[in-house]
């Protein structure tokens, strides 16, 4: 126990300042995962009242390859570092290489790069940035272990960049409130672009990962609602064993968030 409060402290860096978050296992969003047959975790961060709600608290805890979740925040340090001057800017230019996806096979700027989940992009970016910038901007997050290795072009995807499902959140409710030590502008942008969906009364944004180097894989979907002037961080994390096991990120973060009447139907 003494183990976990203190691994909460370091995680929100309060360790000298307010009491670490406590966790809540809610039962329902349990057995969603039951009954789903999936092994992972979910959790939803109140910053008002620094709550956190959820299923297996020692998952949430751990770290692992955040995947193009780090679109997120490598979008936030494009623009930061001048990588990018805006977010309708045309950065990326095909060249015929090789695409994983149909949809990469064209120019493109930041905002179309994260919809389509654009590995080449977000690679281009990484070569305008260079390793020592992305090195100091990941300090400056304070994102997870805050670690690119050596390898420029691929340490989110399976080098050594680590992140947790708690860590997710913290980051993502800065990012919602605009709290990060960067200019509002570059924060609003990139909240523009990770705008998903809305309806009745709440508005989604988010960004799923999949993580493919180790056995089974690791899915993500993190995210935020707004709602009722209020915001909502949540990070999902699962093995993955195919791609026909992908829609459940989607599916089971949005049935944990309904559960708990945060998001509508």
């Amino acid at each position: 126990m003494k183990t976990l409060l203190l691994l909460a402290l370091a995680i929100f860096g309060l360790a000298n300042a307010a009491p670490a978050p406590a966790f809540r296992e809610d039962p329902q969003i349990a057995a969603l995962f039951e009954q789903a047959g999936v092994r992972g975790t979910f959790v939803v961060l109140d910053p008002a009242s620094n709550t956190l709600t959820g299923h297996d608290a020692a998952r949430a805890s751990t770290r692992f390859i955040p995947a193009s979740t780090f679109k997120i925040p490598h979008s936030l340090i494009a623009l930061d570092t001048g990588a990018v001057t805006g977010v309708d800017e045309v950065f990326f230019r095909y060249a015929g290489q090789p695409a994983f996806l149909p949809s990469w096979k064209q120019d493109m700027n930041l905002r179309q790069a994260i919809s389509t989940s654009n590995v080449l992009a977000y690679q281009e970016l990484a070569r305008r940035i260079g390793l020592p910038a992305e090195q100091k901007q990941l300090r400056r997050l304070g994102y997870g272990n805050a670690s690119t290795g050596k390898d420029l072009e691929r340490f989110w995807l399976d080098g050594a960049l680590r992140i947790s499902a708690i860590e997710q959140t913290r980051f993502l409710a800065h990012l919602a409130q605009g709290s990060l030590p960067y200019p509002a502008a570059y924060q609003a942008a990139v909240r523009d672009i990770s705008r998903l969906e809305s309806g009745d009364g709440w508005v989604l944004y988010g960004k799923t990962g999949w993580a493919t180097s180790s056995k089974p894989g690791t899915g993500w979907f993190v995210g935020w609602v707004e709602r009722d002037g209020r915001v909502y961080p949540f990070a999902l994390n699962m093995d993955i064993t195919s791609a026909d096991e992908l829609p459940r990120r989607i599916e089971l973060a949005r049935a944990s968030l309904q559960a708990l009447g945060i998001l509508g139907n």
